[in-house]
């Protein structure tokens, strides 16, 4: 096995959503930076997990998250053709100002980005120790063929789930029992308009009672079957118990994903007038939205985040309705008008740690207020606050709860994030 070592300022292990954004700002910054990705590319719930409709950007028809990430899907819907939704006027739905991309383009362009600013990238690579040095920390990481040896002055957790906190020994909680995952798919080859709604209604509760679907093949079982094949089955599904926080874990997560496909497609092609279905696509992974949080300096819970609270050191927006799912589907709780949350830089940091970071969906905060806040632009928002946190920290030789959170905002405002500033925004509390 070949022995390889590498001396880094800043390291981050997962390249997902808000580790590939937190890449590019370090190594923007100047900062030598490496990431470690235990996939085949960057993106995460954007790219493997097929989520490639990310939001939100904007709120109460103003730009809230920008820079490197809207950067990034910008390039991703010009390069394909795409079209952006009109966000100068405020949604009926939150969806419909979700952007639409190409997952493969996008993971493409994330990837050039990080080679055009000097990221080394490490993908097939899973950390084996980590323990902390005077200086920073020191990690090993195995891959195919390969046993890598990394010291880094600051490292950023981008895992989703707190992995590296969690194996450092720093505090992690989680809920007893997750959110449903989604394995995100499309099916095809039925004509809409000529079938029979009331018939495919009747055959589906039958099918829900004999046991040839379970419950959370259709995310809504409550609802009109003709309006899941409306939209070809995509994004509504659930997968219960989704849990990706061992190999086990998220083994079975993707088996009962698949089994569920298999099901869904073989009752609708049972269907009058749905003989000919067929699987447009389908990702190779269920997308899971929830595992481990942190327990970090700062705690955002659901009363900060619906009443927009403006934390002194806040870093970046997050605008998202509170979007808890359960075995009973999904009800939105948009916010109120006006209303756009912040997110504290102390959120991202564990609680009594030196050197170490988290951005996305495990940073620190209640249940509620991480069904919003987890979404990919909010990850994005926060990706690019601790790279640039990291970047400064490392340069100055400090720790992140040490630097001066306007020096931190003006580097955020350089590489055109929008960021909350708390003496000119007004506070609803």
């Amino acid at each position: 096995m070949e022995q390889i070592k590498n001396d880094v300022d800043v390291l981050i292990i997962g390249g997902g959503t808000a580790g590939t954004i937190a890449a590019l700002q370090s190594a923007r910054l100047g900062q030598q930076t490496a990431l470690i990705e235990s996939g085949s590319q960057l993106g995460g719930v954007t790219t493997t997990g097929g989520v490639s409709f990310p939001g939100l950007f904007h709120a109460w028809g103003k730009q809230v998250i920008a820079g490197i990430g809207w950067e990034l899907v910008s390039k991703a819907v010009d390069l394909d053709t795409g079209k952006m939704p009109d966000f100068s006027v405020p949604p009926a739905r939150h969806w419909w100002h979700q952007i639409r991309i190409n997952g493969p383009v996008y993971a493409a362009l994330a990837e050039e980005a990080c080679l055009e600013a000097g990221v080394d990238l490490h993908y097939y690579e899973i950390p084996t120790e980590v323990f902390e040095t005077k200086s920073g920390w020191h990690i090993k990481t195995v891959g195919k063929g390969i046993s890598r040896s990394i010291t880094t002055k600051q490292l950023i957790d981008c895992t989703g789930g707190a992995d590296i906190v969690g194996f450092i020994g720093f505090p992690r909680f989680r809920e007893e029992e997750t959110q449903p995952g989604t394995l995100i798919f499309k099916l095809g080859g039925y004509d809409l308009e000529s079938l029979d709604q009331e018939i495919l209604q009747d055959f589906f509760l039958e099918a829900m009672i004999d046991g040839r679907l379970k419950h959370g093949d259709v995310s809504n079982p409550k609802g009109r079957f003709i309006n899941f094949l409306a939209s070809g089955g995509e994004n509504a599904q659930h997968v219960f118990e989704a849990d990706s926080s061992t190999s086990d874990r998220h083994t079975k997560t993707n088996i009962s994903g698949r089994q569920s496909l298999l099901r869904i497609l073989r009752f609708v092609r049972s269907l009058p007038g749905c003989e000919n279905t067929f699987v447009v696509k389908a990702q190779a992974e269920t997308a899971v939205r929830e595992t481990y949080r942190i327990v970090g300096e700062e705690t955002i819970s659901c009363q900060d985040y619906v009443n927009g609270r403006v934390f002194d050191d806040a870093v970046s927006y997050s605008f998202y309705p509170i979007d808890l799912h359960d075995r009973d589907g999904v009800k939105p709780q948009p916010l109120r008008e006006g209303v756009v949350a912040t997110v504290p830089i102390r959120a991202l940091i564990p609680k009594g740690s030196k050197n170490l970071l988290v951005a996305g969906r495990s940073i620190s905060s209640d249940r509620l207020a991480n069904s919003a806040l987890r979404v990919q632009a909010s990850s994005m928002a926060m990706g690019q606050a601790a790279g640039a946190a990291a970047a400064l920290s490392a340069s100055q030789g400090k720790s992140p709860i040490q630097i001066q959170i306007s020096e931190l905002r003006q580097l955020l405002l350089q590489h055109q994030a929008v960021v909350p500033i708390p003496e000119l925004t007004k506070t609803d509390t």
